[in-house]
């Protein structure tokens, strides 16, 4: 997979899928920490992702959780992946904390499904369309702001990977092709990002799916959502899926397996009312044409 490794995102992931699997076997970190010789405490760190286990400690955690053999290989050959540096590290200090676990998860997954209400997703904003919705901004500093600009066209990066490029799905409201977003330079930034997701959506890894006005009441009027899948090159899992929500100065990681599995049902349920991706590509283009 053309991912970007980030050691404290894979700690994530890892902590997140041991907790389950202890939770679900009714063992207690206690117990756990007594069968393979460690502290109740190191458990504990393991499941928050606060250190990252030795491939071998996480195999005999799940086996004294009676995990699969096929999961206790999965996992143990994420926490082999420790070494190895952190893509994100030269922007330690514009991300805040809440997003930085975000980001780097996304650099691990295979494939993005999002929903967006009000702006455009950050995989597939131009740069003069990003400096728009990020300035002026409560949630980014004056002197940080071109920095994050620059982050988000980093990250889209992965969508034009020769080596197994990130999928993209993007459902995103019909409004949103028609909020001037760019101060008064509103009609070429506009011009210029409606162009972009006309040649973003000829691409066979991503999707930009438009949700008419006219729909009414659908699965996503609760607010933005976006569900993180890990699989490898062959289609296998590499790790659970995950939900993400976003919400002002922090966000919400979904990590219950039920629970992400009624993101990806709304998800399924919004492109079930969205436009194809040749009528959004249309109705893109007609916005684009009405600009000049």
């Amino acid at each position: 997979m053309a991912e970007r490794n980030d050691p404290p995102a894979l700690r994530w992931l890892i902590g997140v899928e041991l907790t389950n699997y202890r939770k679900a076997s009714g063992v207690s970190q206690a117990a756990a920490a007594k069968a393979i010789g460690l502290s109740p405490g190191m458990i504990g760190h393991y499941e928050v992702g606060k250190y990252f286990p030795a491939p071998e400690q996480v195999a005999r955690l799940l086996e004294v959780y009676g995990a699969p053999r096929h999961d206790i290989d999965r996992l143990s050959a994420l926490a082999g992946r420790s070494d190895q540096g952190s893509w994100l590290a030269r922007w330690n200090d514009v991300i805040p904390d809440w997003l930085r676990t975000y980001v780097g998860l996304e650099g691990l997954a295979s494939h993005v499904v999002t929903y967006t209400p009000l702006v455009l997703p950050a995989l597939v904003q131009t740069r003069e369309y990003a400096a728009g919705v990020t300035s002026p901004s409560a949630r980014v500093r004056p002197d940080q702001q071109e920095r994050m600009v620059a982050l988000r066209m980093e990250r889209q990066q992965r969508l034009f990977a020769e080596d197994l490029p990130l999928q993209l799905t993007a459902m995103i409201e019909e409004s949103i092709l028609d909020r001037p977003i760019g101060g008064d330079n509103a009609r070429e930034v506009m011009a210029e990002q409606l162009s972009h997701l006309n040649n973003l959506a000829r691409r066979d890894n991503v999707e930009i799916l438009v949700l008419p006005t006219a729909v009414g009441r659908h699965d996503g009027l609760e607010g933005r959502f976006t569900v993180l899948h890990f699989l490898n090159a062959e289609g296998g899992k590499q790790a659970q899926s995950i939900g993400y929500v976003e919400i002002p100065d922090d966000s919400v990681y979904v990590q219950d397996q039920h629970q992400v599995e009624k993101y990806t049902m709304s998800a399924q349920l919004l492109r079930s009312v969205a436009l194809s991706q040749a009528q959004s590509v249309k109705a893109i283009k007609a916005r684009l044409a009405a600009l000049g």
